[in-house]
């Protein structure tokens, strides 16, 4: 083990003190910085000007990653409350890739309600932390319903996230309900140009594009945004740049077994989202697919190399139209969709392909 030396001590603590002033959020990724100094400087046999080249060189990387907030309703290996079967996994695949990404630095993970109550989202996401970041990230618990515009009221991941923009502009990767952004906009609204992008889960093309799953096909729902109509409408009113990765993209990426074994590498945030994701994929292969959809991970991918997808400058607007759940219901019932073409709307990045090794680039992103 190497001793740790009073010079080296006295250098770090210079070189903090020094770089903290130009730097707001050194106490994100001071340790790690620690750590990969007190490896690779000898006080003995290394120059100041060495110590320099190596403080400023880590000082350099860190400001260049992309920094983003995720804001998540993880319900990796969770059962669903309502009615048989498991919640959906992707939110993991999301976050584990962003964990392992070399240009991105996650400033804050929120939770959010959706695929699974807020509670456990919250769980899940202080585990995945804990358990799989190789850095401290803060974890706050966010909404726990839909926005009620008779009542808007904050929460402890909303006054995180004000906060951390304050100190800088960043992306939010949204992969839940917009909830918690949108109640951001509404009671700090002058944050929102501290706001780069919002990159959300959500969108189609016309009411008739349906997600269609399974075999015989049923319908999916637009989750995401069927749990918070209001929220996109508010990022839309409050000119936010919005990139959605819709169905449509996701639908033409499948995980399988083969997938699920390769990720048993040892790595322990792989091990442990192969195994959960078991009973989401048995659960898509018993309904007559070859696999699952991994949607979220589109919307992660896009902030890690958006060359990867295919992508183009839509207009967003939502509108009423029949129920795409309810097709054979007798009775009347309608729906806002989250429609996306060139004839009018909020201008928005709709993303809707995939380059042609996009599943091998995938899978190297999430063994890394």
């Amino acid at each position: 083990m190497k001793k740790f030396n009073s010079t080296l001590t006295l250098l770090i603590a210079i070189y903090f003190l020094t770089y903290g002033q130009l730097n707001a959020n050194m106490d994100r990724w001071s340790l790690s910085t620690l750590n990969h100094i007190y490896q690779n400087y000898s006080p003995e046999s290394s120059s100041i000007g060495e110590f320099n080249a190596l403080f400023s060189g880590r000082f350099s990387t860190e400001r260049r990653k992309k920094k983003v907030w995720i804001d998540t309703d993880l319900a990796v290996g969770m059962k669903r409350y309502n009615r048989e079967g498991y919640s959906d996994v992707d939110d993991g695949y999301a976050v584990l890739q962003l964990f392992n990404a070399d240009n991105i630095h996650i400033t804050g993970i929120s939770a959010v309600f959706g695929n699974t109550k807020i509670d456990d989202a919250y769980r899940l996401c202080k585990k995945m932390v804990s358990d799989f970041s190789s850095y401290p990230i803060p974890v706050h618990k966010g909404a726990g319903e839909r926005i009620d515009l008779t009542n808007v009221v904050t929460n402890d991941a909303v006054e995180a996230m004000a906060e951390s923009l304050r100190k800088e502009p960043q992306t939010i990767l949204a992969i839940g309900p917009a909830t918690n952004v949108a109640l951001l906009l509404l009671l700090y609204p002058e944050l929102a140009p501290q706001i780069q992008e919002v990159v959300l889960v959500a969108g189609r093309r016309t009411p008739t594009s349906y997600f269609e799953i399974g075999n015989p096909v049923h319908h999916a729902p637009d989750l995401n945004f069927d749990l918070d109509n209001d929220a996109f409408r508010i990022l839309f009113q409050k000119e936010i740049k919005v990139v959605l990765c819709p169905f449509e993209i996701s639908n033409k990426v499948w995980l399988t077994d083969e997938d699920l074994k390769d990720l048993q590498n040892g790595s322990p945030g792989n091990e442990w989202l192969s195994n959960a994701s078991k009973p989401w994929l048995k659960q898509w292969v018993d309904a007559g697919d070859k696999g699952f959809n991994p949607f979220d991970v589109l919307a992660s991918h896009y902030l890690i190399a958006p060359e990867d997808l295919i992508m183009e400058p839509l207009l967003a607007r939502l509108e009423i139209h029949v129920n795409d759940m309810q097709l054979l219901d007798k009775e009347h019932n309608f729906k806002q969709y989250l429609l996306c073409d060139k004839r009018n709307g909020y201008p928005i990045l709709y993303c809707y392909g995939v380059v042609s090794d996009y599943h091998q680039k995938l899978m190297a992103s999430l063994l890394k």
